[in-house]
């Protein structure tokens, strides 16, 4: 029977090099104060051995876990999960893990238990991944300078001396709109996402301020909302055939709800994008597939999401290496108006 493989020490590594303990140390550390021999020679037993230090033994020694805590929620939405997938991801090529806390509620607002328990595990510092809906975000201004650890947003509304990262909706909201004037909609309707999030707010800003600049006016008949799902889209878009007859094109709040306004149009005999111009937000990966296939606004998570790990990490290192990080910092990125059939009237 094969013996069970052991992993080797450091006091094994340090008998058979004839070394202390602290040599080896020195010598997996880098440490300029070991001869070119004793390294040689240290690491020859090291690879004769195949020693490997424990990551979470020298992490101990450092103060350092090169682990990132992430708080997080509603990953059923297409937003929140792909911001995930891009932590995940830019995380790992930063050589960092992370220690995940999905909310099972966005309402949450006593944060102070789960970054007590981030601390606890010693994490270098925290994302806070989880959209601004209702007063989730209250405690930002009241407690974080209570906490002595770089922490990084992933969108919400701006505030002073906190570092956030957000696509720029009610920009969004205006491109989306603009466009639908541009192809010689008159009359456009907007179904929102649920108003006490400060997302669907911005984008229905947007739609509503590029209406009134091209000379338009904006009546409640002209609105409705929805919560995010498709069945909520396609019953807002109901609502406003009755209430706003003249209509001839809507912004939706997000893909998924635009998908049901595209089947209740059809099943109404109305013509898309002859009788009415449909846009939506979110450019999830179906959209191109939709039938027809939709105009929408793309916001880059990724991209937000890599910034923001990119941010965090560079205050850690600052801070562990004795240099003064940068200020706490918004950055802000535009979004992109994606122009497929659903919308395109003109030539």
């Amino acid at each position: 029977m094969r013996k069970r493989a052991i992993r080797a020490t450091i006091k094994e590594v340090a008998s058979s090099a004839g070394v202390s303990t602290q040599t080896v140390s020195r010598v997996i550390n880098n440490r300029p104060d070991v001869s070119p021999e004793t390294r040689k020679r240290v690491q020859e037993v090291i690879d004769d051995l195949d020693y490997q230090p424990s990551a979470l033994a020298r992490s101990l020694i450092r103060q350092r876990s090169h682990t990132l805590g992430v708080v997080t929620a509603g990953l059923r939405l297409f937003g929140p999960s792909r911001t995930l997938s891009g932590i995940a991801a830019a995380a790992e090529e930063a050589g960092y893990s992370l220690l995940l806390k999905e909310l099972s509620d966005f309402a949450t607002n006593d944060v102070t238990p789960i970054i007590q328990s981030f601390l606890s595990r010693h994490v270098d510092g925290i994302i806070w991944a989880v959209p601004e809906v209702g007063q989730n975000h209250t405690w930002v201004k009241k407690q974080i300078q209570n906490y002595e650890i770089p922490m990084v947003f992933i969108t919400m509304e701006l505030c002073k001396n906190i570092s956030i990262v957000y696509v720029d909706n009610y920009l969004g909201g205006r491109m989306a709109t603009s466009h639908l004037l541009e192809q010689g909609y008159k009359h456009i309707a907007h179904i929102s996402g649920p108003l006490d999030w400060w997302e669907a707010r911005q984008r229905k800003a947007g739609w509503k301020d590029a209406l009134v600049e091209a000379g338009g006016s904006v009546r409640d008949k002209q609105c409705e909302e929805g919560n995010w799902s498709a069945e909520s889209g396609g019953q807002g878009f109901e609502k406003l055939l009755k209430q706003y007859p003249e209509m001839d094109a809507v912004f939706v709040g997000n893909d998924q709800m635009a998908l049901s306004v595209i089947q209740t149009a059809r099943e109404r005999g109305l013509r898309i994008p002859e009788d009415i111009g449909i846009a939506g937000f979110d450019d999830i990966p179906e959209s191109a597939f939709f039938c027809p296939p939709l105009t929408t606004i793309q916001q880059d998570q990724i991209t937000a999401a890599k910034l923001a790990v990119e941010h965090i990490i560079s205050t850690i290192e600052s801070t562990w290496n004795g240099v003064e990080p940068d200020k706490p910092k918004a950055t802000v990125l535009p979004p992109t108006l994606v122009i497929r059939q659903s919308s395109s009237r003109k030539e």
